[in-house]
């Protein structure tokens, strides 16, 4: 037989904190005024908040927690969402046998775990502590947050010059502004700085901010690993992502004015071990219309662009890594070519940019809309110029072929180290030699370099010998020319470099080249021909960067050498 459980006024008297009369009146109350007796007791001073907190664990046969000798450790934060843990009044008290243990003020309040059991969908075990004390540290905790918030949107402002209100937003916000304004300081502080991205990674013990900044990777700041779920929580909303999946990638987009510019983030959230990471590609529309002279060029190279962007139809690639600028070089081609009497169409994934006059599709998986669906679908639409985002497979690549081999220019890229190595991961990929030679105008591999600033370079007197015979420069090189070295300054935020140029290696399509493509001849055999036939590696252009003054030797080697092209 169940026992029947003890009143709060009975477990009071046996605590001899409440003598029997006093609980009878106070429980005649209760009843008459249908008000809970544990706050009428409270009220009438007839026991103190602990004394009654401590029958009601007692009641409920759960612990109690002193929070005045137990303090919550920071860490321990992380463990529940700052929303829930503001709008329930309950604090995470760490982890035990796979069990969240958390600390609230009443046990009866059956609804509020019901409802933290669902959002967390895990197991939870219970402690019972006084409400005022459970308040005083989740105000204490969060008022430390707001101050070290604040705190990091000041350094921000006076770091860059951003022109952010720390206090703006507060009435609106209520309790969330801190990092609805630090996420703001952080994207627009990386605007400012010229980022490309925005690397929000989470660590073990903290959460760190990177910029990468003319393609290099520059560590801004670290947060409090207690901060980290709020501050992904705020992109994931601004990004339009359902902030309650963590366990799948997702993606999405941000639109939003920084200093009275409109400016596009492609947002990217991956789940990695110490939880989300976050990466806000900044997209500049006025970073793939400069031109195509502007890209870095040589003059002979510049005439051989143009010449192969003019013709009727063929394919022309553009390979190299992920950032070397191949989407630029494209659009920027497209650029030369959008005019009246021509109609372009444009598969991509994802369409990053919008230009006028471009029919751009959208590469979408899920649904079955494919870069081969497209492209089919391209077809009947009578384009003359056609361009598809990457090359990833043979179904693709025949379609392209197919597309170049019936009267239309197609631009594509493909992920190679250089230009005659495209050649073989075509005929790798399936597609037939024959097609691969027929098709193909020309070949272009690509690479950026970081350029000096104009403003602090310096030359360099003694440059490292060694690194000049890396680059292979000769003394007679170097009669009359200055090599610079970066100096550092204000207006490059002291790494001596300000903006990136190409360096290119642009291989066309010769009798001599087809005939090898067609006997499946190695890429080291088809370099050394189009060497014969004009064509500058990667690094011979860069030599020439490097005797103009443009960049350094550094930067060339760094972005050669890592691809094997000083292995020759």
């Amino acid at each position: 037989m169940a026992h029947k459980r003890k009143e709060i006024t009975e477990i009071l008297a046996e605590m001899g904190v409440i003598k029997a009369p006093a609980a009878a009146q106070a429980l005649q109350e209760s009843r008459q005024t249908g008000r809970p007796v544990e706050s009428i007791l409270i009220d009438s001073k007839l026991a103190s908040e602990e004394n009654v907190t401590k029958a009601l664990a007692i009641q409920n046969d759960i612990e109690f927690i002193d929070l005045n000798k137990n303090f919550v450790a920071p860490g321990d934060f992380r463990l529940l969402p700052a929303d829930l843990i503001k709008r329930h009044q309950v604090l995470p008290l760490g982890e035990e046998n796979g069990k969240l243990r958390i600390v609230i003020g009443d046990p009866n309040d059956l609804e509020t775990l019901e409802a933290i059991r669902f959002r967390l969908n895990r197991p939870l075990e219970t402690c019972l502590a006084v409400k005022s004390d459970i308040k005083k540290q989740i105000d204490r905790m969060f008022a430390e947050e707001q101050k070290s918030l604040d705190e990091m949107v000041r350094q921000m402002s006076l770091d860059r010059g951003a022109t952010i209100d720390i206090t703006a937003g507060k009435d609106k916000e209520g309790d969330e502004a801190p990092i609805v304004r630090l996420v703001s300081a952080i994207i627009t502080e990386a605007v400012k700085a010229r980022a490309s991205d925005i690397h929000i990674e989470p660590m073990n013990d903290r959460v760190r901010v990177r910029y990468r900044i003319d393609g290099v990777c520059q560590q801004r700041d670290n947060f409090r690993k207690k901060m980290q779920n709020s501050v992904i929580a705020r992109l994931k909303i601004m990004a339009g992502m359902d902030i309650a999946e963590r366990r799948l990638p997702q993606d999405g987009r941000i639109k939003m004015a920084v200093d009275g510019a409109n400016v596009d983030f492609r947002v990217s959230a991956l789940p990695a071990y110490h939880g989300e990471s976050m990466v806000l590609r900044i997209l500049r529309p006025e970073s793939v219309k400069i031109g195509v002279q502007r890209m870095g060029f040589e003059e002979d190279d510049y005439q051989r662009f143009k010449k192969i962007i003019s013709r009727p139809n063929g394919i022309f690639l553009v390979t190299g890594p992920t950032g070397s600028g191949k989407t630029t070089t494209l659009y920027g081609a497209l650029a030369e070519l959008n005019t009246p009497d021509r109609k372009i169409i444009t598969a991509e994934d994802p369409v990053e940019y919008n230009f006028t006059g471009i029919n751009q599709c959208q590469v979408r998986e899920q649904i079955g809309l494919s870069f081969a669906k497209i492209l089919r679908s391209m077809l009947r639409q009578a384009p003359n110029i056609i361009l598809v985002g990457e090359i990833r497979d043979r179904e693709v690549a025949e379609v392209a072929i197919q597309a170049a081999l019936t009267g239309h220019l197609v631009f594509s890229t493909l992920h190679t180290n250089d230009a005659p190595s495209a050649i073989t991961r075509l005929i790798d990929m399936g597609v037939k030699p024959f097609l691969v030679a027929s098709s193909i105008q020309a070949i272009m591999a690509q690479r950026l370099v970081r350029t000096l600033c104009d403003q602090c370079k310096q030359p360099d007197e003694a440059p490292e010998r060694r690194l000049l015979q890396m680059l292979r420069l000769t003394d007679r090189d170097l009669a009359g020319k200055t090599i610079y070295r970066p100096a550092g300054c204000p207006a490059c935020n002291n790494t001596g470099f300000r903006g990136r140029i190409g360096i290119f290696e642009m291989m066309a399509m010769t009798a001599e080249i087809r005939e090898l493509a067609f006997k499946r001849t190695p890429s080291n055999v088809i370099r050394k021909a189009a060497h014969g036939a004009g064509m500058k590696s990667l690094l011979d252009d860069g030599k020439i960067k490097v005797l103009n003054g443009v960049t350094t030797p550094q930067e060339i080697i760094r972005v050669t050498q890592a691809e094997g092209i000083l292995t020759e």
